[in-house]
């Protein structure tokens, strides 16, 4: 019997591309079973991928005797019950990013983690600076930047469709506080600089309702553009700037601004320049300090305890939802919100 037996929660694009083939792709790792959102799309993605079975409910894939870990790839609205139900009957989580709605779940799934130290807890990371994260944090540390000034993130949108029906990241009962790709982009700057205290927040919405999946108008109360402002512990400060509106933004990238140098951080390219320099040049990052994704492995590595869970751990989690409370409050508040 495989010591690794996965039931999985929510096949959506991610969990069809990379989850399921990766965990199949590594021996003694079993796929018993799958729940998407309903039998037809369950059975596909059981058909694509040679999975035994199939269940009409995620409470199904959670109490089955033959698996002992829940892969949980759902929208957010659905990674604190399932999670705190995995956990429960003593199996292994890994629950896709952004970790809950709001950090009062986070901290629920936290709790219940601490709870079971034996089990493995883990979200899925973001994935936008694996290939860099390593270089940046040895030139951070090398003292390349000198002292660290001011982070800027922008991130490139599309023109405004005030006409497409509502994706699940505009419905706040699926997607709850996460606006945008804010967190996963937050989530990467920590790994770099460390925490945020304090963050102040402006956003907007253009288009008034849009239509659900059943084709009923709803509000739209996520912003499609968003400029937060955040002191860092380090002591510099952040612009994060999330929008669906930026059409033809020629620089989206990640800045880190110091006093003895800059980094900028593209898709798939890295940037510096020292003091002196006329402009910045790009960084070749060895094969062997170059990051890329294993998710997957690393989930499993940490069931067979071969290595401890660094990307995400729960508490991470836990606080990137916590900033992410933070930027709501202050877009209701129009103040300076304590992360």
């Amino acid at each position: 019997m495989s010591d690794v037996r996965v039931g999985i929660v929510g096949a959506g694009a991610n969990t069809t591309t990379k989850h399921i083939p990766l965990l199949q792709a590594i021996n003694g790792v079993e796929i018993v079973g799958v729940a998407n959102r309903g039998e037809s799309s369950s059975s596909a993605v059981a058909k694509r991928f040679g999975i035994p079975k199939t269940y009409g409910h995620w409470k199904q894939a959670v109490v089955d005797p033959d698996t002992n870990a829940i892969v949980i790839g759902t929208w957010p609205y659905l990674h604190c019950p399932v999670t705190l139900a995995a956990i429960g009957v003593g199996k292994h989580v890994l629950t896709e990013a952004r970790m809950a709605m709001n950090a009062a779940e986070a901290r629920c799934m936290l709790d219940a983690s601490l709870a079971k130290p034996g089990l493995v807890a883990q979200v899925v990371p973001s994935p936008i600076t694996l290939f860099a994260d390593a270089i940046i944090q040895r030139f951070i540390a090398e003292g390349f930047l000198g002292q660290l000034l001011a982070v800027e993130s922008r991130v490139r949108g599309d023109f405004l469709d005030g006409e497409s029906p509502m994706h699940w990241r505009q419905n706040t009962q699926l997607s709850g506080n996460n606006t945008l790709a804010m967190g996963i982009y937050y989530e990467a700057v920590v790994r770099w600089v460390g925490r945020a205290t304090n963050v102040m927040a402006r956003a907007k919405t253009f288009t008034r309702q849009r239509l659900d999946e059943s084709g009923e108008p709803q509000p739209v109360v996520v912003p499609e553009h968003l400029d937060v402002v955040a002191n860092l512990e380090c002591g510099a400060q952040l612009h994060l700037q999330q929008s669906a509106v930026t059409a033809l933004l020629q620089d989206d990238a990640i800045y880190l601004f110091g006093s003895e140098g800059t980094l900028r951080l593209t898709s798939d390219r890295l940037f510096g320049g020292r003091k002196g320099d006329d402009q910045l040049t790009e960084i070749s990052i060895a094969d062997g300090e170059r990051g890329e994704w294993q998710v997957e492995s690393d989930f499993v590595a940490a069931i067979r305890g071969e290595r401890s869970v660094t990307h995400t751990t729960f508490a991470d989690g836990v606080h990137y939802m916590e900033f992410t409370d933070a930027v709501a409050r202050s877009i209701r508040s129009s103040r300076l919100e304590a992360v």
